[in-house]
């Protein structure tokens, strides 16, 4: 059975949403969908490797896959400098280059 879930509340600027009464930063609303989809993906599958390194106690593993995960949340605008204080350019070429980063060291 498909769970639907209704879109975050989201702050009157819209650069945060908040998930159970804590302010977490929005994705930048400029990143195409189809990028936003597979920054999403390799968000999950980084995370899905933090936890089997996690349960393999394997530190290096765990080390690669949190960079993953920070990588895609910085492509996502999500972590690092604000989105909403930098130039449309700038942000463009984070999610690009972000993904292009992500899709060469994808371990699929």
């Amino acid at each position: 059975m498909a769970r639907h879930h209704s879109p975050p509340e989201k702050t009157p600027d819209g650069h945060f949403v908040v998930i159970d009464g804590r302010r977490w930063r929005a994705t930048d609303p400029d990143v195409p969908e189809d990028i936003a989809a597979r920054l999403r993906r390799h968000l999950m599958s980084a995370r899905r490797a933090v936890r089997s390194a996690l349960d393999a106690g394997d530190r290096e593993a765990e080390s690669a896959a949190r960079g993953r995960v920070q990588r895609a949340k910085v492509a996502l605008g999500e972590r690092g400098t604000p989105w909403w204080e930098q130039p449309g350019e700038e942000r463009r070429l984070r999610w690009e280059e972000g993904l292009a980063h992500l899709d060469a060291d994808s371990p699929n």
